[in-house]
Parts: C-alpha cells; sequence; structure tokens
C-alpha cells in the first residue's frame, strides 16, 4: 500500500484518456458542476490518474460502502486502462453501483458483517494473497487530491469566492481548496467522521441523515444528484450559500 503523503511525481504521469471537462449550469443563482453528465462522475477522473500512474499494478482494490460511488468511478477507470478491478463491500442487497461496476468487469466481493473495519480488512488480505493495489479508502492520496485540483482548474473560470461539496473523506474539498486558496469553502459532512486534517480550512456542517439514507424528495436538488451523497448539501446551500457560489455535483 503506498504512503499516502510520499510524492509519487503526479506531473509526470502519462495517461492516454481523455475525459471530457466538466461543466457548469446554474440553479437558483447557484453555479453547480454537473459532474453527474459524466459516468462514474468525479472521482473517475482522479482515479484514471491514479490507476495510470502505476504501470506496474495489474489489479487495483478498493473497499466501498454500499452506496459508495468510488467503486463505479474505479470501474470506469480500470476498464479504461485494461486493469483488473476488485472491489469489497458489504453482503446484502447491491445497489445500482455495484450492479453497474459488475457490468463494467469489476470483481465484486461480498463480505458478511459489512461494517467498514471488516470490508477494508478483506480488501487487504485479498491484496497480500493476490499481488494486488490496494487504494486508501476515499482516495486519500496526494495523486488523486492534485487530480481534483486540475479538474478544477480546467474549468477556466474566475476564481469562485465561495465554494460548496458534501464531504466524507473530504479529499475534494482538499482539491478545491489547492485550486481556489482564496475561496470560502464549506463542506457538508456525511458517513465518516472527517478528521481536522481531512477537511482541510473548510468551515464544516453536519448532515441530518446516516449515510445510508436518501433525503426527502422535497429536499432534493433541481438536477441528477446522488440521493445518499451530494443531494443532502442542497438545503444547507439554499440556507447558506451567496449567490454566484459553486457547488460541485460528484455524482447522480
Amino acid at each position: 500500500m503506498l504512503d499516502k503523503f510520499l510524492d509519487y511525481g503526479y506531473d509526470s504521469i502519462e495517461c492516454d484518456i481523455e475525459l471530457p471537462k466538466p461543466i457548469i449550469n446554474e440553479y437558483d443563482g447557484i453555479r453547480v458542476v454537473r459532474d453527474d453528465l459524466l459516468d462514474g462522475g468525479t472521482k473517475r477522473r482522479a482515479f484514471t490518474k491514479y490507476v495510470a500512474s502505476r504501470p506496474d499494478v495489474k489489479e487495483f482494490v478498493y473497499a466501498s460502502p454500499r452506496q459508495g460511488y468510488a467503486q463505479l468511478s474505479l470501474s470506469y477507470a480500470c476498464r479504461d486502462l485494461d486493469r483488473k478491478c476488485t472491489v469489497t463491500v458489504p453482503k446484502g442487497q447491491k445497489t445500482w453501483l455495484t450492479i453497474e461496476s459488475e457490468r463494467l468487469g469489476c470483481n465484486i466481493i461480498q463480505v458478511p458483517m459489512g461494517y467498514l473495519s471488516n470490508i477494508q480488512a478483506k480488501a487487504k488480505k485479498y491484496c497480500e494473497e493476490n499481488e494486488a493495489h490496494l487504494i486508501p479508502f476515499g482516495g486519500d492520496h496526494p495523486i488523486i487530491i492534485d487530480a481534483m485540483r486540475d479538474a478544477a482548474l480546467s474549468l477556466e473560470i474566475e476564481p469562485p469566492k465561495e465554494v460548496w461539496t458534501v464531504m466524507s473523506s473530504g479529499v475534494l474539498s482538499r482539491g478545491l481548496q489547492k485550486a481556489w486558496p482564496d475561496a470560502k469553502v464549506y463542506g457538508v459532512q456525511i458517513g465518516h467522521n472527517t478528521t481536522e486534517e481531512e477537511m482541510g480550512r473548510a468551515e464544516t456542517f453536519r448532515s441530518k441523515y446516516t449515510f445510508q439514507q436518501e433525503c426527502k424528495k422535497d429536499e432534493r436538488p433541481p438536477f441528477p444528484s446522488s440521493l445518499t451523497y451530494d443531494s443532502k448539501a442542497w438545503t444547507f446551500i439554499k440556507e447558506k450559500a451567496t449567490e454566484g457560489a459553486l457547488f460541485w455535483n460528484v455524482g447522480k
């Protein structure tokens, strides 16, 4: 497993996959980055760079919550770069994310008693037994954070004064913080208890929903957004964001 604090020469990574740039639409005075329009969402961009950075690795492994979007993002990245993908998830009814990941060729391992610690232990053991590479939880690695930064800079807009994201591992938020160092950054926490280090300089709010819960219909944004993830930020944005603020919508 890679030490997430080492420098792996991000700027020298060669990658033949070019994904479309994010686009922005405006809703109720809020500029929304519509990465729900990209199959696999925002982390597909980051995982593509990460997988490309390790040409020596044949198989990438990730431990995913049942509703975690990263399983689908990694499945697309591995399919595009012709690598094997394996994801451990809690045993039980599969979400559409897991079903779609399987369709893309991902090897899904269902883990009984699927607490996060259990699915992570299973993923680690699988890597040891199969000479595979375990991606840090949440994609918390400098290459992935810098890929988020570069996705933001590819928008070619004036630096926003205010930026909003949903926050679990805080990876996207920290990437946007690097892209726009003078912006006021807010994060809506769900699931994972984000540490101060993971938050960076973001000011945070806590969603009333658990990670597995979908937000109520009347609280959802007027665009496709993950019901267990990004959608949970919209009520905070409507109440607290200033006009012209930017919200990064990770997936659908």
